[in-house]
């Protein structure tokens, strides 16, 4: 009796193990070319979108997303092959996506910024911008966060979601800018010999561009000064030093 019982257990996991290898068998060849697959696939994508000269960061983030929901598609097409039912798994999936959403709202507003500041581009990496702020140069634009340098040798990691909502300029889209100065002087000066000079100035410089022109002019009477208004363009990488340039030949020829 004993072995009759033994025979019949071992009879039925074998019985059981034929029926079920084939499902096995071909969840792992499923598993093993997907694998193979999700590698050829990010490598032709992340082809396609460096031969059309994409950003960086939003290659980066496009074959993220894409990889894993290619990833989660496998998992569950394996799991199904197996047998298992998939559809409570689903539902499972979705709750806990459901609670991590409402726990995270700061996070995903932050990555939500990141999203619309890949795609809109209102700056890229190495301009110059100022926003919520903080001036400095952009290092690194992460899907929550970017990373600035300030003139002070300062790291700046401001999130996304605020980033996105604020204002932002960008010293970097144009390749030259308008540096508008105020030199002020006493009434003892002769205003019309002043402003000769200034334009002087600035015409003689050779970093100021000549085209636009630029102007001199009184911008305002005070109680003790005449405040002159002098506007020059320059290229963005001589802005400040050309702007410093002028206030200091300007000394020479104004009196306090």
């Amino acid at each position: 009796m004993e072995v009759a019982k033994i025979s019949n257990i071992f009879n039925h996991y074998f019985n059981f193990l034929l029926d079920y290898s084939p499902r096995v068998v071909s969840a792992l060849l499923i598993l093993l070319f997907g694998i193979w697959g999700i590698k050829i696939l990010r490598k032709v994508v992340e082809r396609i979108m460096i031969k059309r000269e994409l950003e960086p960061t939003l290659i980066q983030f496009t074959l993220d997303i894409l990889i894993w929901g290619v990833r989660i598609l496998l998992f569950v097409t394996v799991i199904s092959r197996l047998g298992i039912e998939t559809s409570s798994f689903v539902a499972i999936l979705g709750a806990i996506g459901l609670a991590v959403g409402m726990s995270l709202q700061g996070s995903l507003s932050n990555f939500a910024g990141g999203m619309l500041i890949i795609m809109f581009k209102p700056f890229k990496v190495g301009d110059n911008i100022e926003a919520q702020g903080e001036t400095g140069k952009v290092l690194e634009i992460h899907i929550f966060t970017t990373k600035i340098l300030t003139a002070q040798n300062q790291i700046i990691y401001i999130p996304n979601g605020v980033l996105s909502n604020g204002k932002i300029k960008n010293f970097s889209q144009k390749t030259m800018r308008r540096s508008d100065l105020i030199v002020r002087t006493n009434y003892d000066s002769d205003i019309k010999v002043v402003k000769s000079q200034l334009e002087e100035i600035v015409k003689n410089h050779p970093k100021v561009l000549k085209s636009p022109s630029p102007e001199v002019s009184v911008h305002e009477l005070t109680d003790s000064t005449v405040n002159f208004a002098v506007k020059i363009w320059v290229k963005n990488t001589d802005f400040a030093r050309t702007s410093s340039d002028i206030l200091q030949e300007s000394k020479g020829v104004v009196k306090l």
